[in-house]
């Protein structure tokens, strides 16, 4: 099918293409063989009377007109997956499909398991590629490479449909031989002590915690930084130092280490952890069945870790 003399298939390549940045890793997503992903490369060229993809030392970088149509070219081809090729109806016990979900290594800790359990006995050959959550996660859900994001309402983007799964609170803990372990944690001793600060991958990146703190005006004494919330536990051992960490998490995992629960002398509110998916896959019945998988999950999780009183 052509529109404006322009092979639409070709629109596929492209999108694979400007993704992958690599002819051979565009043909392997698509399934076309190199020479056949090459050739359409050169169609591509000759249509847009653009080079597109540029070698530059190992790897291939788009040109401005490349990069112009990289969002506009996803978009299309979203739209289309997300209203005529959407499937009419989705049932469980018979699919095979993969859903691509990023969390946080908090929500792979305290839901994810449940979600998958749950979806288990649902639909026993349903696969889930669970991802890592780096610097805006966002662009992810924008170019469809996921299909749910599971984050802080803070962190959502205006621009596709949320859902809240459950809500958070925080608390501090300390290794249980400090002198922090006894006796009340106040703002003064919690402000003159060292802390382990979790920092996600990506420049500039910052856990909803440091993010809560700064807007509150506090600035703390950062000793020790990770990259995964489930790692805080473990690092204070040994330590004067405070991990500030959510309730369900600490609940979960302060049985393994030798540390003591501390309300936060910081009001930092509830976090609101919610789902986003892209607004073309909002009646992608798929799509729904794993957002209710979500919230039934997270009722499941309530129960079972209603957090720290």
């Amino acid at each position: 099918m052509r529109f404006n003399k322009l092979d639409l298939n070709l629109l596929v390549a492209l999108d694979a293409l400007l993704t992958e940045m690599s002819i051979s890793r565009a043909a392997e997503k698509i399934h076309l063989s190199q020479s056949a992903m090459s050739n359409a490369l050169a169609r591509l060229r000759e249509y847009f009377d653009d080079e597109l993809l540029i070698q530059v030392g190992r790897r291939m970088e788009p040109t401005p007109r490349a990069e112009v149509l990289k969002d506009a070219v996803h978009d299309v081809l979203r739209r289309i997956d997300g209203s005529i090729a959407a499937l009419p109806a989705f049932v469980p016990a018979e699919s095979t499909r993969e859903f691509r979900i990023s969390v946080s290594d908090f929500t792979l800790s305290v839901l994810i398991p449940r979600v998958l359990a749950r979806a288990h006995a649902e639909g026993k050959h349903i696969r889930f590629a669970l991802m890592p959550q780096v610097q805006d996660p966002t662009r992810s859900l924008d170019r469809a490479e996921v299909d749910l994001l599971v984050l802080p309402q803070e962190f959502c983007t205006p621009d596709h449909p949320a859902e809240e799964v459950f809500r958070e609170r925080h608390v501090c803990v300390v290794w249980r031989d400090s002198a922090l372990a006894q006796g009340e944690l106040t703002l003064e001793r919690y402000m003159a002590s060292g802390h382990v600060v979790m920092v996600p991958p990506g420049a500039n990146a910052s856990s909803v915690e440091a993010w809560m703190a700064r807007k509150l005006g506090f600035a703390r004494r950062v000793e020790v930084t990770s990259f995964s919330f489930a790692s805080a536990l473990a690092l204070v051992q040994g330590t004067d130092r405070i991990a500030t960490v959510h309730a369900r998490l600490a609940q979960l995992l302060a049985p393994q280490w030798p540390v003591v629960i501390k309300e936060s002398p910081l009001s930092l509110g509830e976090m609101r952890q919610m789902m986003q998916w892209h607004r073309y896959r909002s009646n992608d019945p798929g799509i729904q069945w794993l957002r209710r998988v979500f919230l039934e999950s997270a009722q499941e999780m309530d129960a079972a870790l209603p957090g720290i009183c």
